[in-house]
């Protein structure tokens, strides 16, 4: 059986769907919408027709400016839109991105670049960003910045996220993507999509692969 593969027009769609809206205050989250993915046996689903890599010029957790394209040029990466009060979905699937970058050998860890962009940067701040990722992986890169900037990023890879909103209860609601995309090495472009039930073992098998830019 072969990896899944569909066009990008069906990829849009089906990614500006799979978000995940939690409320972080209330330590409880709900699906924001459900899509049926095309049945694989493999975890990743490799695109027909890749996604440029977003023009997106945002702050580090060290509070200087930080130029996607240009500092992850020729560089196997991988993208996730989240923020840090998510409850579950964001610290799993950076917890078991952690895992699999550390079966990997040193250079090969030393050449992943993993990028956490904020989706909640009126909390996320270059601190709190920093300390939180510190504790998955000091090597991961955390962004934060403008949320319209982060927002018309996301819109770029088919993810469609609001601004956080406070509930009457005080609660925060915020939303997040529910995939991680792959960018190649060979091309900068954005070739293989992980949902948000890809496990650390999924990725411990597949990121070596993917650091050639071969399809896992």
């Amino acid at each position: 059986m072969r990896i899944a593969r569909v066009t990008v027009a069906a990829l849009v769609a089906a990614a500006s769907l799979a978000l995940t809206a939690c409320g972080g205050d209330t330590g409880k989250s709900k699906p924001f919408a459900e899509v049926n993915a095309p049945a694989s046996t493999k975890p990743g689903t490799v695109l027909d027709r890749p996604f440029d890599k977003p023009d997106l010029v945002l702050t580090d957790t060290n509070g200087k400016p930080w130029s996607l394209r240009e500092q992850t040029k020729g560089k196997p990466t991988l993208i996730y839109f989240g923020y840090t009060n998510c409850p579950d979905v964001c610290p799993l699937t950076m917890s078991n991105l952690a895992v699999a970058r550390k079966a990997l050998s040193k250079a090969d860890q030393d050449n992943l670049q993993v990028v956490f962009v904020t989706t909640d940067p009126d909390r996320d701040t270059p601190e709190s960003l920093g300390k939180w990722l510190k504790a998955q992986d000091p090597a991961f890169i955390g962004l934060t910045g403008d949320f319209a900037t982060i927002q018309a990023g996301a819109r770029t890879l088919g993810i469609g996220i609001e601004a956080a909103k406070k509930e009457a209860d005080g609660s925060v609601v915020s939303m997040h993507g529910a995939q991680v995309i792959a960018f190649s090495p060979k091309t900068d472009e954005g070739y293989v999509l992980y949902g948000e039930s890809t496990t650390a073992e999924d990725y411990t098998k597949d990121l070596p692969k993917i650091i050639k830019g071969e399809n896992p």
